[in-house]
């Protein structure tokens, strides 16, 4: 998976509270967006001694998230000052540090952000890394548990997200209103369908843009259908009937003009944030972080992008699906593992650090409860861009996030479908039946 993300700082000098942009992914190995945070560590600045922990990441804002939230965690627990020192790295070689430490016995830091599609790198054998079962379970009612469980072995929680990554849908509210078409009568793919038909015939605009070079078009749409790309046992399952069927559907979206190819192979290029910008097609379909993507490369859709649920495959059926993301750990190296694990639920897990990842980075926070939260309300880049009714519409579908299924294999499985399968099924209109059993026993040798 790769994280993408683009920042730009907005700074609110009264209360030192960040309103931001962004959204995650994984290109560019960033994500979201800071504002006016300390660069080194974060001391505790009162009469006791501040216990100094140290933070590995990727990303530069994930590291300013953390140091502001340290100072909101020092405020709080004058008697507990913690002195974080973060160190950013880039995102391989990060990996690579953490994982070689952890094998190793020595040198891994306190806490450390870890990428999905790398986690069960970090799960073989017997994972150095604390359990955070503790921290986790007592606000799982409060939590999307789909989330928690990506990072989960054993029944052992490992690693705690930055958000949900909510799949929805944009619609280009300008063009279906030339259609006559209503996003709100989408409520099945087979609506969406007509709907395409209809957009198409009225406007002579494709409904929607697949990816040739990514997941991001297939995953979300497996996922509400129940399926994966492995079992529950972390076996190769590409080929799986689910599979064939909705991969199936996308290329048939193609075939009959209702979707395009996205150009640039892929949602995060340059000529598709262009051909967007200028109402190439009248809908995709992303995860909340896509967000960004929008605010900051597809200007000219400011108040014209409706944000809806994904249309469901049978009438009543799941909405959406969790995807992409990164876990933050606590290593088994730490002098201070309850302490990490303290300032890392209050980071993470607390309500006011879900509101804080929002105002902060963009996200669509962990914690549920959070939001129907008035702070989420509140105007920002995105409030001004998508209107005031985000979280209003995560609401209607907060139980119909679908889970993913993360193994050892997931790495290999998302390369070979970025590299072979969508390439062959989309741009070469190979059958997809024969290309998803072809790859799959390539992976399973």
């Amino acid at each position: 998976m790769r994280l993408k993300s683009f920042a730009s700082l907005l700074v609110t000098a009264v209360l030192l509270l960040v309103s931001i942009l962004a959204g995650c992914g994984n290109d560019g190995n960033q994500a979201g967006t800071g504002g006016n945070q300390p660069q080194n560590g974060t001391g505790g600045g009162g009469g006791a001694k501040p216990v100094q922990l140290t933070f590995w990441s990727f990303n530069e804002l994930h590291g300013q998230f953390f140091r502001y939230m340290t100072e909101k965690w020092n405020e709080a627990n004058p008697d507990r000052p913690v002195d974080l020192k973060v160190e950013i790295f880039p995102f391989e070689d990060m990996h690579n540090k953490l994982l070689v430490s952890l094998q190793s016995g020595s040198g891994a830091p306190d806490l450390a952000d870890i990428e999905i599609g790398k986690f069960p790198n970090f799960l073989k054998g017997t994972p150095q890394l604390a359990e955070l079962n503790d921290i986790v379970e007592p606000e799982l009612p409060n939590l999307v548990k789909s989330r928690f469980d990506i990072y989960a072995k054993d029944g052992k929680y490992y690693g705690v997200d930055y958000h949900v990554g909510a799949s929805v849908i944009y619609y280009n509210t300008d063009i279906l209103e030339r259609a006559g078409v209503n996003p709100d009568d989408i409520d099945t793919w087979d609506d969406f369908v007509k709907a395409g038909r209809t957009v198409k015939e009225k406007t002579g605009v494709p409904m929607t843009t697949v990816e040739s070079q990514e997941h991001w078009s297939l995953w979300p749409l497996v996922a509400q259908r129940g399926g994966d790309f492995l079992d529950e046992d972390g076996n190769i399952a590409l080929d799986s009937d689910i599979n064939i069927k909705t991969l199936t559907f996308l290329q048939d979206l193609v075939k009959e003009g209702i979707a395009v190819i996205a150009p640039g192979g892929f949602h995060h290029s340059e000529e598709y944030y262009g051909f967007m910008n200028q109402g190439g097609a009248a809908s995709v379909w992303m995860p909340m972080w896509y967000m960004g993507r929008f605010t900051d490369y597809m200007p000219d859709l400011k108040g014209k992008i409706a944000i809806k649920p994904m249309p469901a495959w049978p009438e009543g059926g799941g909405r959406s699906a969790g995807m992409g993301g990164t876990g933050t750990v606590v290593t088994n190296q730490s002098k201070n593992v309850e302490l990490a694990k303290e300032l890392l639920a209050f980071a993470k897990i607390s309500n006011e650090g879900n509101i804080q990842l929002w105002q902060f980075l963009g996200f669509d926070p962990i914690r549920t409860e959070t939001w129907s939260d008035p702070a989420l309300r509140e105007p920002n880049k995105f409030t001004a861009y998508f209107g005031d009714n985000i979280f209003d519409t995560l609401l209607e579908f907060k139980d119909e996030i679908a889970g993913v299924t993360i193994g050892e294999r997931t790495p290999d499985v998302i390369s070979a479908i970025q590299t072979q399968v969508m390439p062959s099924v989309m741009n070469d209109m190979k059958d997809p039946a024969a290309t998803l059993k072809a790859v799959a026993d390539e992976l399973r040798r």
